[in-house]
């Protein structure tokens, strides 16, 4: 798959439209660099190529927000994209020298929920099934792993770890069994177990964590060791408690016992409330009763006769009023002291149970004292239940060690036989490692004259790929060769294989670069290759001694940024 098209649009107008081709396609920055007052970081060579990401499954907040500093970000760019829906098409086509070649339309905004548009040939997406898609659409895969958004990762260079690792390309705490099924990927090695042994390794970690959690309170020697003594108590114990002088009726009667202790609990209860009911109620009736004694008769009389005075239309007598208000005092009385002789009646009744409850107690206590020390035997009961509880304990963690062990071991016989199943497969490994470096070794060459090669490890963990060069550690340019040299001859060595792959790499800070390797890249290897290599860069690092502008495809000012804005 090639790129075709990125273009950017709202509901009312087309932003930009970049048509990409064959070879090298330059996303230009034609900023001065001499001129102290500009700077080449902000015209959107960069946010052009992370577009293209964004399209391809990326969450796009690179694209405004910075990567280091994550609370810095352009609120500019930001409000730009969500206010004005920004759309991001992005058209990948099969074969750009084939006019009726296959096609992928994607489509994506910056919006959420109803408003977010995630569209694959027209078709909505959720985020994961986007990807899925994708995944099958341009690699011809259903398999979760590696991930669509993994295989992808050495296409687009446009951070830190990719900048300067050519197989390590992805987040820097990947482990490397999750890189070894993307290697086998890569190399065209269908690993039909790939999604079963992540599974398993998934697995394998969560057991290997509870087993950690196990061992800081005992390991499974100790918990066995624990369970002899302790169940060598508990028949102790029993054997006591068997032979305690006791009636025959002793269980059923500290049975009663006990229930007769907790309805006495629960009758104390129930009166206390109803006393704390009724001893509120009448301290509401003294409360209303102290308004008939503290009314001022004589004061209220003076002033309903000079109110009368006043108003003479006042109809009411004072004595009429007065009767009036103490009629009202009556009625508050009566009706809140009208629950009063259910409680005391209620009360007499609980006080009444509980007396008989009590003779009861006193009666089965005493029972029980001539058959026994009750202390005793409660002491020898509570001493069993903790042996229980302990007993339970420990073989509820025995349980689980067992159990966990037994799952690891599960876990390690199928992994074994997964990595059996790709150690067989090691010859076939070797013979396209070999394969890539016929097309690695000679891109390499062509670059720096000398051979860069890949080779492969097994180790627990599973395969990893590394790269070597004869001549030692490379400089940062260098390295930027090296990774450029990797990606080519990987897009050769794909198609020698009919591998399905992307057929365009992005590089961004290709000025670290030397400039002859810069112009080697131009003239002649890419153009030996069915590719697309797209770098954004500043006008004044392009090789001056070539005609650079068959290669231009966007370009950039302070005047004409990405965005217009």
């Amino acid at each position: 798959m090639f790129l075709k098209l990125l273009k950017i649009e709202n509901d009312k107008n087309v932003i930009r439209e970049v048509f990409f081709h064959k070879g090298i396609n330059l996303i230009v920055d034609e900023t001065n660099t001499d001129n102290e007052q500009e700077s080449g970081n902000n015209v959107g060579k960069t946010t052009a190529i992370r577009l293209i990401d964004f399209c391809l499954g990326g969450k796009g907040k690179n694209i405004y927000q910075d990567q280091e500093f994550k609370n810095k970000g352009n609120n500019v760019i930001e409000n730009f994209l969500k206010n004005n829906n920004i759309i991001i098409t992005l058209i990948l086509k099969e074969d750009l020298d084939v006019e009726n070649s296959r096609e992928i339309t994607i489509r994506r905004n910056f919006l959420t929920r109803k408003d977010k548009i995630q569209e694959i040939n027209g078709e909505q997406f959720n985020d994961d099934n986007f990807k899925i898609k994708l995944k099958e659409l341009i690699f011809d895969s259903d398999k979760l792993k590696p991930t669509f958004r993994q295989l992808i990762a050495k296409n687009i260079r446009d951070e830190k770890n990719r900048l300067v690792n050519a197989v390590k390309v992805l987040h820097f705490n990947t482990t490397a069994d999750e890189y070894e099924p993307l290697y086998l990927f890569w190399l065209g090695i269908d690993l039909d177990d790939a999604d079963k042994k992540q599974r398993l390794l998934s697995q394998k970690k969560i057991e290997e964590n509870l087993q950690k959690r196990l061992r800081k309170e005992s390991n499974l020697s100790q918990i066995e060791q624990s369970l002899t003594v302790i169940n060598r108590t508990i028949s102790d114990l029993e054997i006591t408690k068997e032979n305690f002088n006791i009636n025959e009726n002793y269980d059923d009667d500290l049975s009663s016992l006990n229930l007769i202790k907790s309805r006495i609990n629960k009758i104390s209860t129930e009166i206390s409330q109803i006393e704390i009911r009724k001893e509120l109620i009448e301290e509401s009736k003294a409360e209303l009763e102290k308004e008939y004694s503290n009314i001022n008769v004589s004061q209220i009389q003076f002033l309903y006769k000079e109110a009368k005075i006043l108003n003479p239309s006042i109809q009411k007598s004072f004595e009429e009023t007065l009767n009036f208000h103490n009629s009202m005092l009556s009625e508050k009385i009566n009706f809140i002291t009208e629950e009063l002789p259910v409680l005391n009646e209620s009360i007499i009744s609980k006080r009444r149970e509980l007396q008989e409850l009590l003779i009861n107690e006193e009666k089965f206590t005493t029972k029980l004292k001539k058959s026994g020390a009750v202390s005793e035997l409660q002491t020898i009961i509570t001493n069993l239940n903790v042996a229980y509880e302990k007993k339970g304990n420990l073989e509820e963690l025995k349980r689980l060690w067992k159990n966990s062990m037994d799952k690891l071991d599960d876990i390690s016989t199928q992994l074994s036989e997964i990595d059996k199943s790709i150690t067989d497969k090691d010859g076939l490994i070797q013979e396209r490692i070999s394969e890539f470096n016929k097309y690695f070794s000679s891109i390499s060459n062509k670059l720096y004259g000398e051979q860069f090669v890949m080779s492969s490890e097994k180790t627990e963990k599973g395969y990893e790929l590394n790269i070597t060069s004869i001549s030692g550690n490379l400089g940062t340019g260098k390295k930027k060769g090296q990774i450029a040299a990797f990606d080519l001859a990987y897009i050769q060595f794909a198609d020698s294989l009919d591998i399905e792959s992307l057929h365009f790499i992005i590089h961004d800070q290709i000025e670290t670069v030397h400039g002859n390797q810069i112009l080697n890249l131009m003239t002649t290897i890419i153009n030996e290759i069915n590719c697309q290599y797209i770098a954004p860069v500043l006008r004044d690092k392009l090789p001056t001694d070539i005609d650079t502008s068959i290669y231009e495809v966007l370009k950039l000012s302070q005047e004409s940024k990405l965005f217009k804005i």
